[in-house]
């Protein structure tokens, strides 16, 4: 699929916004390698520790009907910096946190901090990039976030060593603060005026939105999706130190392994269009994802684990892209408010999906836990499928 014609400012726009999107990412992603690390800190359970990552993904989802509007009105990318800004300040300060109830109040402002990044660099590339180029260029967008979220998983893994967590968290700070430069609007393009943010007229956008039946659809299924892929992930250095094969860096290579699939979506995206088309694309995905799923709960060598995240993470981004894909064009007319819901809608599926597997560990352990995820995941990608028809 070929580039839209003003090629060069939409390759600007992803390096632009890939940048914010990388830092918001890589500040999600980067503690969940050390959840045993951080879990002998403050003499808690890993369990207990793994809810750091509800903390900063419910945040994250609960400020999306604010935000979204916010920066229909106010100007995305002017939303944006701010965001930007403020994450850099919460990572920093939860670098300095003396006890776990303080980092996991931090982890929560940097969680609502990150929610104006993504959201907002998805819909600006709605509201710049024709639909039928819209898909490839997310893609494109898409592979900034996988970069933060390998570099979590990786740089997390190898640097805490050397440098702690406290280091780390400090790193992520740094690279919130590196993208702010080049956030400034392009030369000769006057700022964006911005109008003042009516409460009203929000909610109006909001009923509007959630009265199409087809919008209804696409947060289901993002909050469904949401929960059940990334459940596991608080739980991966747990699971291998469970079975005796490794820890907090096998548990990187492993959220790494997930990105990396998501890179090769990237580099596949607009061959698997062409080829498959949207609707079996998403089949192909939820069956990738329940196969990776299937084989993390059933590992029983540390390369196996490692490995299986691959798979999932090439099926997951098959499925998320076609539907983040849908939502841009679901209310053309509020674009902001609409991707935002889509957002909520995923990340409180993803605050969910930690306390959710915990649950599942506990009562059935790891094997059907990960067994009823992947098989959810399956079931989803063949509705999907069947309508997008």
């Amino acid at each position: 699929m070929a580039d839209p014609p003003d090629a060069h400012a939409t390759r600007r726009l992803i390096f632009v916004l890939g940048l914010g999107c990388l830092a918001s990412v890589l500040a999600a992603r980067s503690f969940d390698p050390l959840v045993g690390v951080l879990a002998a800190e403050f003499a808690a359970t890993p369990a207990t520790v793994a809810l750091l990552a509800t903390a900063f993904a419910l945040p994250y989802a609960l400020v999306q009907p604010v935000l979204g509007p916010l920066g229909d009105a106010a100007g995305k990318r002017r939303v944006i910096r701010f965001c930007l800004a403020a994450l850099a300040v919460a990572l920093a300060a939860a670098a300095l946190a003396p006890d776990l109830t303080t980092l996991t109040v931090l982890r929560v402002l940097a969680g609502a901090a990150a929610g104006g990044i993504f959201p907002l660099a998805i819909a600006s590339v709605g509201d710049q990039v024709p639909i039928q180029h819209r898909q490839v260029a997310l893609s494109r967008l898409l592979v900034a976030g996988l970069t933060g979220s390998a570099a979590g998983g990786i740089l997390a893994a190898l640097l805490e060593p050397l440098i702690g967590w406290r280091g780390v968290t400090l790193a992520c700070a740094a690279a919130a603060l590196a993208g702010l430069p080049l956030l400034r609007d392009p030369p000769g393009q006057a700022p964006d005026p911005g109008r003042r943010f009516n409460l009203g007229e929000a909610l109006r956008r909001y009923r509007q939105i959630l009265a199409l039946p087809a919008a209804r659809i696409l947060y289901a299924s993002v909050f469904v999706e949401g929960t059940l892929i990334f459940g596991i992930f608080p739980f991966i250095a747990p699971l291998l130190a469970e079975r005796g094969l490794g820890g907090p860096a096998e548990a990187g290579m492993a959220i790494a392994a997930f990105a990396i699939g998501g890179f090769a979506f990237a580099a596949l995206a607009p061959l698997l269009l062409r080829h498959l088309g949207q609707g079996r694309m998403v089949q192909l995905g939820g069956a990738l994802a329940c196969g990776g799923l299937l084989a993390q709960g059933f590992g029983f060598e540390a390369w196996m684990v490692i490995a299986s995240c691959l798979p999932t993470g090439l099926g997951f981004y098959m499925m998320h892209s076609s539907i983040q894909t849908r939502v841009t064009e679901v209310a053309p007319m509020a674009r902001g408010s609409a991707v935002a819901l889509h957002a909520f809608s995923f990340f409180l599926g993803q605050s969910l999906g930690p306390a959710a597997m915990a649950l599942g560990r506990a009562l059935f352990g790891s094997e059907v836990a990960l067994t009823v995820a992947g098989l959810g995941i399956l079931v989803l990608g063949l509705l999907l499928a069947r309508r997008g028809r």
